[in-house]
Order: C-alpha cells, then sequence, then structure tokens
C-alpha cells in the first residue's frame, strides 16, 4: 500500500512537467529582431574645406589679375532622393591672398585680399558605386554641380556681386557608422560676371539622420 502512494505521489510530480515539455511553445512572447540599416540616406549636413585657387581674380580691364589662393570652406543641408541623387542649400566662404598689386574694380583706391561669402544650391548624382566584403556599396563616385550669389569683401574693391557656378567629380566612402561618410573632390569654379576661373580641392563629411 505504501508502495502505491509514493507511485502515485511521484506521478503527481511528474505528470504535469512531461504535459508542459510537450506543449508547443507560442510565438507570443517572441519580438521581432531589430534590423538597421548599413548606410543612413535621408536629411543630411555636410560640411566641407579646402584650400581655393583663382587664376584671374575679377578686376577692371588693363589692371592685374594674379594668380591668387586661399582658404574655403562650406556647410551644406540637403535630403537624398534615393540612393543616387542629393539636392542641398549651401553657404560657402572663402579668403583669397592676392598682394599689394591688386586692385581689382576699385580704380586704385585699395588692393590687396578680398572674401567672398555665397549662398546657393547644389546638386551630388552618385554615377558608380563599389560594394564591399559584405556586398555593401560603400565607395561611391560622383559629380557635384551648383550655383550661388558671390558677395565680396571689401566692397570697395569688388563693389559688384557676381554669380558663381561650379562642377567636378568626388569620391565618397561611406563609413560602418552607418550616419556617417567622408569624401573628397575636385571642382572647378567660373564667376560668370568677373570672367574668373578657379578650382578648389575639398574634403569633406556627412551625417544623415
Amino acid at each position: 500500500m505504501k508502495a502505491l502512494a509514493s507511485l502515485a505521489l511521484c506521478a503527481s510530480f511528474v505528470l504535469p512537467t512531461v504535459a508542459s515539455a510537450q506543449q508547443p511553445t507560442t510565438a507570443q512572447g517572441d519580438r521581432p529582431a531589430v534590423t538597421f540599416d548599413e548606410i543612413e540616406r535621408g536629411i543630411y549636413f555636410a560640411v566641407l574645406g579646402g584650400p581655393l585657387f583663382i587664376t584671374n581674380p575679377p578686376a577692371a580691364e588693363g589692371t592685374p589679375r594674379p594668380f591668387s589662393s586661399g582658404p574655403m570652406a562650406q556647410v551644406e543641408v540637403g535630403v537624398d532622393l534615393g540612393e543616387h541623387v542629393s539636392v542641398g542649400l549651401f553657404l560657402m566662404g572663402s579668403s583669397v591672398r592676392t598682394g599689394a598689386q591688386y586692385v581689382g574694380n576699385s580704380g586704385g583706391a585699395v588692393s590687396g585680399d578680398f572674401s567672398t561669402l555665397i549662398p546657393g544650391a547644389v546638386l551630388r548624382a552618385r554615377l558608380v558605386g563599389f560594394a564591399d566584403s559584405q556586398e555593401v556599396k560603400r565607395t561611391w563616385f560622383y559629380l557635384r554641380a551648383g550655383a550661388g550669389y558671390a558677395m565680396f569683401s571689401p566692397q570697395r574693391l569688388l563693389p559688384d556681386s557676381d554669380i558663381l557656378v561650379f562642377a567636378g567629380p568626388g569620391v565618397e566612402y561611406y563609413t560602418r557608422l552607418r550616419h556617417f561618410s567622408v569624401g573628397l573632390e575636385v571642382t572647378g569654379q567660373y564667376l560668370v560676371s568677373g570672367g574668373s576661373f578657379g578650382f578648389a580641392v575639398a574634403p569633406n563629411i556627412r551625417y544623415a539622420f
């Protein structure tokens, strides 16, 4: 009798455990895995900067137009329209060292260096992308083009504003930090009224939200 009682007691503990083990698990407690894009695209903020070279600064006819250079910096805010195209607005500033012989359009009243401030719009077209070992296209070759309204200082040296147009190739690498990309570009520049040619070499960094 004691043996039957002991067997019944063991069964009361073992059978519920076996039954629960045989019940199928439900997905109620499972959470879907969170996935992230390897490259973030959307609204972005970019900073560019580097040397600027001007072969013939704007000046009155018959006055010296010496080859000049100086630092240039830009900030840009825009949006990615898919994988290949971005549009944005920029603000560019530069400080050009020309020397005492440069009198610009002042008629000789003043001479020397000048600076520019240029707001404008820009378009970036990514042409060719190269994938890494994980089949993610992180390296892109692109063309960047834009136009802006150039304002000069001091105004006695260059009293008239001008239109700047620029375009050139670049290379961009999307880092494994998702939001960040870094790049390098070379752009040719032209001041429409002044007839001035130049070019800039600009390393850059970009953050996409």
